[in-house]
């Protein structure tokens, strides 16, 4: 039986093994298909069987399969499923963020995990050529599916294939497809080949040119999208399409994925150039639109330079040219509700947030952003139950979505729930083990049940991704200190409580740490800080403890009075 995984320099040999191979030798090149065009070859050959075999494992990954292999369309019923499946092309507004085929990829590996006969291996050649989708894809079966269940090996050498023949109508469903799914890298690529292909300025060549410019900008390629946009605007008298370039490149300021770069004067007057253009479009739902667009790009500006005010004005004001828009672009009332909604949670006014979130999520139950977005919400409200059930109808809409589990994971653990908590802290590093959240919660939980020997292996893998982060210097120091080991726990503190000083855990378990070291002066002032943070029964009994240890038995009652009412 195979045991191991394989990732081969080279190119596969002229007659493989084929002993325990699935399906053929899979030819990955994205050349001829594009993305997921190993998953493709796969599902093809496992989806029909499991269709009349399982059906509700197909079920439970209807948005997988049918997004890396649209044509299974006809055998693979929607069991979940958005409003955007149902709209023209110009009210298809959304675009996936990149990390939406992480989630593909994790719900895909998940069934082949399931669906393939144990003991079964394929090989895949010009692993070096593959798209992004199907290189994430093969290294999250590899983490994630056992080789005894499926032996994997990818060559990364192979045939080159024939030259790429598509005409422009062919490479735009495909460019189409890619936007839709967030196959960004794909729409890029293939946009380009689109806008060589085409006349620049006409129709055609714009469809092309915004689809590549909105994917690089997904993709933080900054500069690649600001050159795309310029050229629309060297190719094209038309205000829409200028009106366009010019929300496009203020977003790309106002968005960079570098805060520090982000040039906010520079966007507001690209997003004020939109606002004039828009505002003289002769058709009165044309403008209506991207007038309310444009002030909607505004008000990201307006809420980046700390104007909450401003930002929910421009907001309101694009919610009301969305109503002279009939039943029209739903998807854009959608976000509009949404967006609003967090700026009244940021403004305070929590009730008319939530109403907003409702409203949001009444237009599109099957999207699960708004809904996330709410359980945070009533979650910071205290109202865990509700939170619990938001999170949880996320989890059901679609693939698997990390931050939904960690959510969850976070609601269990105020509920006491902690073995609940712990098991989905697992699963989202099981399926996105670059999240550092959730080592960060799963090593304090470990601590505080005693498991010290995980909760160090979950600080060490942790700080391996974020040298330096407080959260886990905190965590780490108290681990030391329960080791004994006070001068690395107050080397760990010390960095902790300088790197963030308005963490209050570093300064509770400082104020510990200083207490077993016999400095009980100094571990009144650490907790005295704590407390002043974030009031917590724990830090008034510790503070009680060194108090009465200083001989200050009247405080240290009080601590202890306000310790038990917080209990």
């Amino acid at each position: 039986m195979t045991g191991f995984h394989l990732t081969v320099p080279g190119e596969p040999p002229g007659a493989p093994e084929a002993a325990r191979l699935l399906i053929p030798l899979i030819d990955g090149h994205r050349g001829p298909r594009g993305p997921y065009t190993v998953a493709a070859a796969l599902l093809r050959h496992l989806a029909p069987r499991a269709c009349e075999r399982s059906p509700e494992l197909v079920a439970a990954h209807d948005i997988e399969i049918r997004a890396a292999a649209p044509e299974l369309a006809a055998i693979v019923p929607v069991t979940r499923s958005t409003i955007e499946t149902g709209l023209p092309e110009d009210e298809r507004i959304l675009v996936p963020a990149p990390r939406r085929t992480l989630r593909l990829a994790n719900g895909l590996a998940e069934f082949f995990r399931e669906a393939v006969p144990p003991g079964s291996a394929i090989t895949v050649c010009n692993g070096a050529q593959a798209d992004p989708t199907d290189t994430e894809l093969l290294d999250v079966m590899m983490r994630r599916i056992p080789p005894a269940t499926l032996a994997i090996t990818v060559y990364a050498g192979g045939p080159e294939p024939p030259p790429d023949t598509r005409d422009a109508d062919e490479l735009w469903a495909l460019v189409d497809r890619c936007v839709r799914e967030g196959f960004l890298h794909a729409a890029a690529e293939l946009g380009e080949h689109g806008m060589a292909r085409t006349d620049p300025g006409g129709p055609r060549w714009w469809r092309f040119a915004q689809r590549t410019a909105t994917a690089l900008g997904g993709l933080g390629r900054t500069e690649e999208a600001w050159a795309v946009w310029d050229l629309v605007r060297v190719s094209s008298q038309d205000p829409a399409m200028h009106a366009a370039a010019a929300y496009g490149t203020a977003m790309l300021d106002a968005r960079h994925p570098d805060p520090a770069r982000r040039d906010l004067v520079r966007a507001r007057g690209w997003v004020n150039e939109a606002i004039a253009i828009s505002g003289l479009l002769p058709d009165p739902a044309e403008r209506a639109f991207k007038l309310g667009f444009d002030r909607n790009g505004l008000a990201l500006i307006e809420l980046r330079q700390g104007r909450l005010d401003a930002a929910l004005a421009l907001v309101e004001s694009a919610i009301e040219l969305a109503g002279e828009l009939g039943e029209r672009h739903p998807l854009h009332r959608m976000v509009l509700l949404a967006n609003r909604a967090q700026l009244l949670a940021a403004c305070g006014r929590a009730k008319e947030a939530l109403d907003d979130y409702a409203a949001a999520i009444a237009v599109d139950p099957g999207f699960p952003d708004h809904v996330l977005e709410r359980g945070n919400l009533l979650f910071r409200l205290g109202r865990h139950d509700e939170a619990l059930a938001d999170f949880e109808q996320a989890i059901r809409a679609g693939p698997p979505l990390p931050e939904a589990y960690y959510n969850r994971a976070e609601v269990r653990t105020v509920r006491g729930d902690d073995e609940g908590a712990l098991a989905d802290l697992a699963y989202v590093i099981e399926l996105d083990p670059g999240y550092l959240d959730a080592y960060i919660n799963r090593a304090g939980l470990l601590a505080a049940s005693g498991r010290d020997d995980e909760a160090r292996a979950d600080v060490e893998t942790g700080l391996r991704l974020a040298p330096g982060n407080p959260h886990l210097l905190t965590v780490l120091g108290q681990l030391e200190t329960e080791a004994g080991r006070f001068e690395a726990a107050g080397a760990a503190l010390d960095e902790a409580v300088e790197r963030d000083p308005g963490l209050a855990a570093a300064w509770g378990n400082r104020g510990v740490l200083r207490y077993a070291t016999g400095d009980l002066q100094g571990s009144v002032e650490d907790l005295s800080r704590a407390v002043e943070l974030q009031p917590q029964a724990d830090l008034y009994a510790n503070r009680a403890v060194a108090l009465r240890s200083l001989g200050r038995a009247a405080d240290a009652e009080a601590d202890e009075r306000r310790a038990a009412q917080m209990s």
